[in-house]
């Protein structure tokens, strides 16, 4: 049974998603504030987190960066803002989904379904470290190390990485990636992608060339086999 925390400081929001969560079959715990979800994330390990933006004590986007630091664990927020740049701010920090309030509670459980599908795919892999010369990504721990010294990257660089090299030697559009990373209806654009890619380039270091350009394309991640 998957374990939901669901962070916001409007009971009748966190009733409604609760009341949905487990009648689809989630166990579910609440936080009415930031700090409150930090410490929960300190003491638990959650399969995902809905997490408010505007709350007492800490902000959802604070509140999400000290998460982050303790489990990778995906986040879906909500707001009332629904401004390109609280989006795009959301996702640099690693989200996985963002829903506009007034919601439907329907839609947000398709939403959880659809991520907590999207991470899993993710980790299933009939190998558990990929090698490439001295890149070396662990996929069950959701590490990378460059000749022998581990790097660090954000949950969505990681995410980036490990689905070009499941899709190794394969033309990627920047359309697909954004669909398949970032989700069906991400507003943002090709300068998501183009940041990340550059990010994780400086991360690989001298095995940045793995990552390929396609000019009017897109990426693909080039290796022998």
């Amino acid at each position: 049974m998957y374990k939901l925390l669901i962070v916001d400081d409007e009971p009748k929001i966190r009733e409604v998603i609760k009341e949905y969560a487990e009648f689809n079959g989630y166990e579910v715990d609440e936080a009415d504030n930031g700090m409150t979800a930090v410490g929960l994330c300190k003491l638990n390990k959650y399969d995902l987190v809905i997490l408010d933006i505007m709350m007492p004590k800490l902000d959802g986007y604070s509140a999400c960066k000290e998460i982050k630091k303790n489990q990778d664990v995906p986040i879906i927020m909500l707001s009332a803002r629904g401004e390109e740049y609280d989006k795009l701010f959301g996702f640099e920090l690693g989200i996985d989904d963002y829903i506009v309030k007034p919601f439907s509670p329907k839609e947000l459980m398709a939403r959880i379904n659809a991520v907590l599908t999207r991470r899993n795919a993710g980790k299933q892999d009939t190998s558990d470290v990929l090698k490439f010369g001295g890149l070396e990504i662990n996929i069950p721990a959701r590490t990378v190390s460059v000749d022998g010294v581990r790097t660090e990257l954000t949950p969505k660089e990681y995410d980036l990485l490990f689905y070009l090299i499941k899709n190794k030697n394969i033309a990627l559009s920047r359309e697909k990636l954004l669909s398949d990373i970032w989700g069906f209806d991400f507003l943002g654009d090709d300068r998501t992608i183009d940041t990340h890619i550059k990010n994780l380039r400086n991360n690989l270091g001298p095995y940045r060339d793995y990552i390929v350009t396609l000019r009017g394309v897109g990426y693909k991640f080039e290796c022998e086999d």
